[in-house]
């Protein structure tokens, strides 16, 4: 079994970033604002790891932190007003946001254009009619994995667990567009799903996207399948120091017995999530700066 491996492929798309936004010249910065709305400690967490990520690409970064108590009123003229700021070209709202809050309406109020998370209507309209702008990061992190791995796609059978707007429904689309990097037989299987095992079992392809520990076992896989675990969960566990360790969606020793190609929890896909924001940054400014001024 092979380790897909997130962080060194991350690594590479952080190189290629950085590379295409010198070549810019001088005076070229494209500019990320996340706006976070809250104290979800996972949610502080990540967004260090984009800041940072942000400062090594060339990418200017600004963190808005807004009380949890803020009405969506107060949130989404904050969104307007961001939408407006040239020196604003992706925004980035993140997940979770308190619930008396309208999330729908949150996303909505992001300027299409600099909508680099990709959940805009208008982003996942594109991706469905095969013409996509803003892919999701992690559905498009997934297929930097697998492409990069040499792992071939077109005519396999692909299956994911989830549904969300996040990874499960951007990723079936993403994964039937036309293209060497595409062109599979997609299924998605959620939790009204009958007999998920016999449809895992007949798949080239399973991507765990479900968020339930351990989910996928060896007897859902078939030998030779290519997993990809996007599940990030903590597990109580005494022995270890903090008390609980973090697992996948995916029982992965055991299924690493079968597999050919895995993700691991941690070091898998999370790492690819974060690089594809900075790549998602860059067409943004591109879209929005480039572009014009060769109008000009």
């Amino acid at each position: 079994m092979e380790i897909l491996d997130g962080k060194k492929i991350a690594a590479e798309v952080k190189e290629e970033v950085r590379a295409k936004i010198e070549h810019l010249g001088e005076g070229a910065r494209p500019g990320l604002t996340i706006v976070q709305v809250g104290e979800d400690p996972a949610s502080t967490v990540y967004i260090k790891s984009k800041v940072k990520m942000s400062a090594y690409c060339g990418i200017e970064s600004n963190h808005v932190h807004l009380p949890a108590d803020i009405s969506e009123a107060d949130l989404l003229q904050t969104l307007e007003q961001l939408g407006q700021d040239p020196d604003v070209h992706g925004i980035l709202l993140q997940l979770p946001i308190p619930k008396h809050i309208d999330q729908d309406r949150a996303i909505m109020t992001i300027k299409p254009e600099k909508d680099v998370d990709g959940f805009h209507p208008v982003s996942m309209g594109l991706l469905a009619a095969g013409k996509p702008r803003f892919v999701p990061c992690t559905p498009l992190g997934i297929r930097e994995l697998l492409v990069r791995h040499g792992i071939e796609v077109p005519g396999k059978h692909l299956a994911v667990i989830g549904r969300s707007i996040v990874v499960g429904k951007p990723l079936s689309l993403l994964m039937m567009l036309k293209g060497d990097a595409a062109n599979a037989t997609v299924t998605v299987c959620h939790s009204r799903t009958k007999d998920i095992p016999a449809i895992t079992r007949t798949a080239d392809i399973v991507v765990a996207a479900m968020g339930r520990p351990q989910f996928l076992t060896a007897d859902m896989v078939k030998d030779g399948a290519v997993v990809v675990d996007v599940g990030i969960n903590r597990v109580d566990d005494p022995s270890a120091k903090k008390g609980y360790r973090l697992v996948g969606d995916v029982d992965f020793d055991a299924v690493a017995e079968k597999a050919s190609f895995m993700t691991p929890v941690p070091g898998g896909v999370g790492p690819m999530t974060v690089a594809m924001l900075m790549a998602n940054t860059l067409t943004a400014y591109s879209l929005q700066v480039v572009a014009s001024n060769a109008a000009r």
